[in-house]
């Protein structure tokens, strides 16, 4: 890693080896902490219960944490302590930015609302999911509290639905908890509300937990995890922080973080993550995974897989299968994995198994 001046400002040259180093250490696999430092950003829980894999991964459990819909609207875990302070840091930041989380062809008039959309459709959470409510009867109350603009004529169910990309993304502020039962989607309200942010607060401390975790990043990409566009992150961009060219394309990591991805060691541990594993959030996954052909293995619209990772490399992706008291999991290797590689897997199965409650543990390495 060298620093240059360019047009007056040094810039850090980085190889893309050395970023993943980096990520890697600052996500905690080496199991050094119980509390990662990674939940900052929460753990995406896609396909539902995966989330607790991607802790476990860390050598951490999901104590304390709540399931509730956060970014881009998508469920994911995050420390019940502080819900009101990612509240406020996930609400829209002007009515521009409101309308770009929400825009679509569904409620085209009604996402011009911006800012109200949300506050109206969180205080309808409020006053309508008061117990257990199943996601179709929660939808349905929502939908006739708030105005019909942002609703859409369902043919099929010959009913009108509040847009399902302001129903998610609306329910932190609306305090309520994503659940489960019997296989289908559950609402309650959360134990502690907190009422529903006034403004943004805190965005740009997302920002910089983005940076720390999945950077050296591009404002763009950042943009696209917070599912909104680049010019709306562009008030709340941090100071501090250092302009990194990875391999010839610039990006941002804070300045606090320069000596360690200067100093990232060389990583040796071997993962299994689950298809929304935060290491598998960020937004340029030419950089994690450079050939084409495995991205498109790897990130599947559905029924996804999960992503072997070997030191700082993916090598391959997993299935797991549960028949009775046994999980089986499959790994499919890019190429041929090295004999300490799947000794290394023997282990990790086994930690899958467990988390989903099973007592035997079968490996397949294809």
């Amino acid at each position: 890693m060298r620093r240059r001046q360019v047009n007056g400002t040094a810039r850090i040259d980085v190889s893309r080896e050395q970023v993943l180093r980096y990520r890697v250490a600052a996500h905690g696999f080496d199991r050094a902490s119980p509390t990662p430092g990674v939940l900052a950003l929460g753990v995406q829980d896609t396909p539902h219960g995966s989330a607790p894999v991607a802790l476990a991964a860390r050598g951490a459990s999901s104590g304390g944490l709540e399931r509730l819909w956060s970014f881009r609207g998508a469920p994911h875990l995050h420390r019940r302590t502080e819900l009101a302070a990612l509240a406020g840091a996930l609400w829209p930041l002007d009515d521009a930015d409101a309308t770009a989380r929400i825009s679509t062809s569904a409620i085209k008039e009604g996402a011009k609302l911006g800012l109200a959309a949300f506050r109206v459709t969180a205080e309808a959470f409020r006053r309508t999911v008061v117990e257990p409510l199943g996601k179709g009867e929660a939808s349905t109350a929502v939908s006739a509290a708030v105005p019909e603009s942002l609703t859409f004529w369902c043919t099929p169910c010959g009913a009108r639905h509040i847009s399902g990309l302001l129903f998610q993304q609306a329910g932190l502020f609306g305090s309520v908890r994503v659940g489960a039962e019997r296989g289908k989607t559950v609402l309650s309200p959360l134990g502690a509300p907190f009422p529903v942010p006034e403004a943004a607060s805190g965005t740009q401390d997302l920002v910089r937990a983005y940076l720390r975790f999945l950077g050296p990043a591009t404002r763009a990409e950042v943009a696209a995890f917070l599912g909104t566009r680049p010019t709306a992150i562009r008030p709340v961009w941090p100071e501090g922080l250092v302009e990194v060219s990875v391999d010839g394309t610039s990006a941002w990591l804070p300045e606090s973080e320069v000596e360690a991805l200067r100093g990232a060691p060389r990583a040796d541990a071997v993962r299994l993550l689950p298809p929304g594993d935060p290491f598998l959030q960020a937004r340029d996954r030419s950089l994690l995974l450079p050939e084409k052909d495995r991205q498109k293995e790897l990130w599947r619209a559905i029924g996804g897989p999960g992503a072997v990772l070997a030191g700082s490399e993916i090598v391959g992706t997993w299935r797991a299968r549960a028949s009775g008291r046994r999980v089986e999991v499959t790994v499919t290797g890019f190429d041929a994995l090295p004999a300490s590689v799947r000794r290394a897997l023997e282990t990790e199965a086994r930690t899958v198994a467990e988390v989903r409650g099973a007592k035997e543990t079968l490996l397949r390495v294809e």
